[in-house]
Parts: C-alpha cells; structure tokens; sequence
C-alpha cells in the first residue's frame, strides 16, 4: 500500500477544560513501523467526556503540551515492523491508546493491538465503554441477580451498556436520563424503571418506589446526583463512580456536607472508584464477550445518529457530549 508523507493528528497545544480551546490540528510526516509495531490507518473514533479532562491537564498531571489527544479507534493495519508475526495489512484492528485516537494514522505496538470483528463505530464503542461497564459491573461491584441497579446518565455512551448487562445478570434495572427521546431508548434497552430528570423528582421516585434502597449505583454524573445516589444506597450496596460529567468543565467543586463516612457505616455500604486502565487484565476476559453479544444480536449498541466527520469535528462533538444531546455513544469519522 503507497503510504502518503504526511498525516494530521489532534494535539493539545495549551491547558484548558475547553477542548475547542486546547486542540489544534497539526500535519506531520508518516511514521513507518519499527519491529514489532503496527501502522494504523484510524477510521472511527470514540469520544469521551473525559476529553475536557485530558486537556485540562487533570488526567495525567504530568503531561505538558503539546501532547497527542484521543483515546480509542478502530481501523485497519497498513504496515507491519519486522517480527510481527499475528496481524497482517489489511487486518481489522482496535487500540485503547492515550493519544491515539485523533489521528489520521498512529503506530502501537502489536502487543498492544486488539483485534476486531470489524471497522465500524459500534466495534469503537464497545472498546472503552463497554469495558467500563462490563469490567466495573462484574469484577468490582459484584452484581448478582435479584439486585436492583440504578444507573445514572443510561442512554450515555457507557450507561446503555450498564443496563443492558445488568438485566443479562437478572438484575432490576432503575435508569435516569433527560429528554423523552433518551428515554424511549431505554425503554428498547429493556430498562425496568425509566426517571427523566426534567420531568419526574429522581430523590421523590427513588424513595416513594424503591423504599429499601438499591444495591448497586452505576454513576457517571457527580455533584448532587451522587450524593442523592448515596443516599438512595440499600444496605451493603456498592456505588460504582466511574466519573463525574457534571464537574468536568469546571473541575471538582467544594461541598460542606457531613463526611461520607457518616452516610456509609449505618449501611455497611461503600463506595468504589473505577479508572478502566487499572483493569487491563480483564480486557482479554470481557472483550470477547462483548463483541459475541454484539454480533449475536443480544446486545445492542446505540450510536448518536450526529454525524461527526473528520478531525475537524471533533470539537464539536466533545461539545454536543458535554451538552447532553447525545442519544447513545459519540463517535467521530476519521
């Protein structure tokens, strides 16, 4: 395959919590793989609320600018290096690389190449979203059938895979989201209990429908849809906080409340934070499995319809997530 010379990439080129602010589209020339690497061609990419994060300078404090920006992709090999031996030209391909995703092209190592089903923007989804919930789920809060699972932002990129694997698990299955047209989602998704914040009190259905509590919180949003989530905790329930979107733009924001130990210790209950690159042992476990549901038809994967083309859109996608118009996972093509 001829190679072109040159290819763009997202940078982050300042610190800022602006994404639009922060990115800057550079051109550099194409790299050839060295032994043991691939070259990637990119050809959708997943967007993440934690995008603002990265450009921030809070998801690695140590990074200073100019850095790579993006996270997962999918797309197929060009090249291979001497002595890669599993993937050949051509091969589908998915990679889970900080700095790796708003890329025309990029180099990983073959170890560190996932292999796909496909090239799509269902597969892209399913990388950092679906681990989150699948790993999180299983592997930390434990959950079992009979259980019941809020879930909080669940027609988001990540919650829609947090309902629908907790009701694979018998799990009743409670899901808040804000606008009718996320909610009919999760209605398709199989959701049991359906809150739209802006038309129902999540706190007054929460303790009027479920008065012994609930025993597992999937919980993305942060401020005072964890705190409400805490106290809606059953005894010896587990809150998953796998983010707080809510703060993002901001960054974390003081609160004078009585500590959280105060909350938990009458309900033996806890709290467990959740960073998916600690939990890359699981991978080969939880990602097979996936994508067998996936191509099975049991699990479904809902896309937001926006179309977002080409590196120059990815600001405007970071924007619509952070937004909250996105109806399912956000991802960009390349």
């Amino acid at each position: 395959m001829l190679l072109p010379k040159t290819y763009r990439k997202l940078v982050a080129r300042r610190l800022s919590p602006h994404f639009r602010e922060a990115a800057e589209i550079v051109e550099v020339p194409t790299p050839r793989p060295g032994p043991g690497e691939l070259l990637i061609r990119n050809r959708f990419a997943g967007v993440n609320a934690t995008d603002v994060n990265i450009t921030a300078g809070r998801y690695r404090p140590a990074m200073t600018p100019p850095f790579d920006l993006g996270a997962e992709a999918v797309g197929e090999v060009v090249a291979v290096g001497e002595g890669v031996r599993d993937f050949r030209p051509g091969d589908p391909v998915g990679t889970i690389k900080l700095g790796g995703g708003y890329a025309e092209y990029q180099i990983v190592p073959a170890k560190h190449a996932i292999p796909v089903p496909e090239v799509s923007a269902e597969v892209v989804s399913l990388l950092v979203s679906g681990l989150t919930a699948s790993i999180s789920l299983q592997e930390v809060a434990r959950i079992r059938a009979g259980e019941k699972v809020l879930v909080t932002a669940a027609a988001g990129g990540t919650g829609q895979y947090a309902v629908q694997l907790a009701r694979m698990a018998g799990c009743t299955v409670i899901g808040t989201c804000g606008s009718e047209e996320k909610a009919a989602l999760l209605r398709e998704l199989g959701c049991d209990r359906v809150i739209n914040y802006r038309e129902e009190d999540v706190a007054r259905v929460l303790r009027e429908e479920f008065p012994d509590g609930v025993d597992v919180v999937y919980e993305s949003v942060g401020g005072e849809l964890f705190d409400l989530c805490l106290e809606a905790l059953a005894r010896h329930g587990r809150l998953l906080c796998i983010g707080f979107i809510s703060e993002y733009l901001t960054g974390p924001q003081p609160v004078a409340r009585p500590r959280i130990y105060a909350r938990l210790i009458p309900k033996s209950a806890s709290v467990h934070g959740f960073f998916l690159p600690h939990f890359v042992a699981h991978f080969r476990t939880h990602l097979p499995r996936l994508f067998q549901l996936y191509r099975s038809g049991k699990l479904r994967v809902a896309v937001d319809p926006t179309p977002f083309e080409g590196l120059e859109s990815v600001a405007d996608a970071v924007e619509h997530l952070h937004a909250g118009r996105n109806v399912g996972k956000v991802v960009v093509r390349l």
